[in-house]
């Protein structure tokens, strides 16, 4: 019986963990902990009217102030396109629960609980130079994907397998399945069952080690494991939380290194090293309910999203809680979290059917949409945003955002940065 934070190795096959590259760290001899939130100082008290007066005049609007506020809206984004079926019911067995693009950024990948695996050509869903700017485009999803796996189970994941030249795409199910599918022959090459029929909620691939995976499930564990072993054992299982919570997410550090994040139904996010797992060595404590989604932003920086409605921001060197970031409604569902990393911008759903996006420099959102047809600004309230992805290629200027439905509608998003010096 595996026990809290506890490591099972695989030790008929010690030389999967040898693929490991970087040296082991020295012995943790010291639990970690967070160190308090980070807050804004608290102005003193005012102490005579002649004060109040003086801070009155203080607090006026100055051109830095107007600078300031207008930098926080810097962003213009546009409904470019919209993919739908026409024999959708908007009902939830077409939720789409993830959006994934591939390595080279021109294919994209959607799953959910539809339980299909559609590709699409990005160049396909993007307008066209002869498209009227306020334009937008309906599409249906058989004519837009250039072509769909069927899977026997619902899928919550996707990931592209670092290293396959965009041929190797992996998925996590409802079923507690981890295959990997070869999108060439459109066959399953690898598949792995050590989640007891458990759903699989998340599942990545580590950038330093391509073939090295991790997953979490409802049985509470995070899985690691590499195909090169013999049967495809496991490399470490891990029970996060000490109650056996399902593990909701988990990401290795894109930024190379051997950090891996996980957020549980503990409402905790952690941080292990890979190269020794026997427990964790950062835990972010901070949310109120389930984390749902974990995101690194950069090298010494992670996003973690809950369902107590809030997104916030951690330092990677000692778990401070950095900035909480609010206004969208999540309060039961996976609603989406992805990091645009050029731009500083966030990308998350809503409850109430809305997408928003936030500048990681403020905690109020930037810009929100309605989820409504055809580029309605108003929402439904019987549907929500299920899953979002920015496209990562591009410069600091201009960027793609692409957003699922609980109906099933995909949705593409242009964002264009203003100019500070226009009106």
């Amino acid at each position: 019986m595996l026990g809290y934070g506890s490591l099972w190795l695989v030790q008929k096959h010690p030389q999967c963990l040898q693929n490991l590259t970087s040296p082991p760290p020295p012995p943790l001899n010291h639990d970690w902990a967070m160190n308090p939130p980070f807050h804004f100082p608290v102005p003193q008290p005012l102490q005579n009217p002649d004060q109040q007066q003086q801070q009155v005049q203080d607090n006026k609007p100055t051109a830095d102030d107007h600078h300031l506020h207008k930098s926080r809206f810097e962003w213009d984004f546009t409904l470019s396109t919209v993919v739908s079926s026409p024999t959708a019911t908007g009902s939830v067995s077409n939720t789409l629960g993830v959006i994934e693009f591939d390595p080279s950024e021109t294919v994209l990948a959607t799953g959910g609980i539809a339980r299909k695996i559609r590709i699409y050509s990005v160049k396909s869903l993007l307008p066209s130079h002869e498209q009227p700017k306020d334009d937008v485009v309906s599409l249906d999803h058989a004519a837009a994907c250039d072509y769909y796996i069927c899977t026997p189970a619902k899928l919550s994941s996707l990931r592209w397998r670092p290293g396959s030249s965009g041929r190797v795409l992996g998925s996590g199910d409802y079923d507690g399945v981890v295959t990997e599918y070869d999108l060439e022959s459109h066959l399953p090459i690898f598949e792995r069952d050590e989640h007891g029929g458990r759903r699989v909620w998340s599942l990545d691939y580590s950038d330093s080690d391509p073939v090295l995976g991790a997953s979490g499930s409802d049985d509470g564990t995070l899985q690691m494991w590499d195909p090169r072993c013999e049967g495809g054992d496991c490399v470490a299982t891990v029970v996060p939380s000490e109650s056996g919570n399902p593990v909701c997410c988990v990401e290795f550090n894109p930024f190379g290194g051997p950090l891996l994040a996980v957020g549980c139904a503990d409402r905790k996010a952690y941080v292990y090293d890979v190269r020794r797992m026997a427990g964790p060595v950062l835990s972010f404590d901070g949310h109120d309910k389930t984390v749902t989604y974990v995101r690194f932003l950069n090298g010494r920086s992670m996003v973690s999203a809950g369902t107590d409605g809030c997104l916030k921001m951690w330092s990677v060197d000692d778990a401070r809680e950095i900035r909480t970031y609010s206004g969208h409604t999540n309060n039961r569902s996976f609603v989406g979290l992805s990091v645009w990393r050029n731009g500083g911008l966030l990308g998350c759903g809503s409850e109430n059917n809305q997408v928003f996006v936030y500048d990681v420099r403020w905690g109020e959102p930037v810009w929100v949409h309605g989820f409504g047809p055809m580029g309605s600004e108003g929402c439904d309230d019987r549907g929500f945003v299920s899953s979002v992805c920015w496209r990562q290629m591009g410069g600091e200027e201009q960027c793609t955002l692409l957003a699922g439905g609980s109906d099933g509608v995909l949705q593409v998003f242009l964002g264009r940065r203003k100019s500070l010096a226009s009106d």
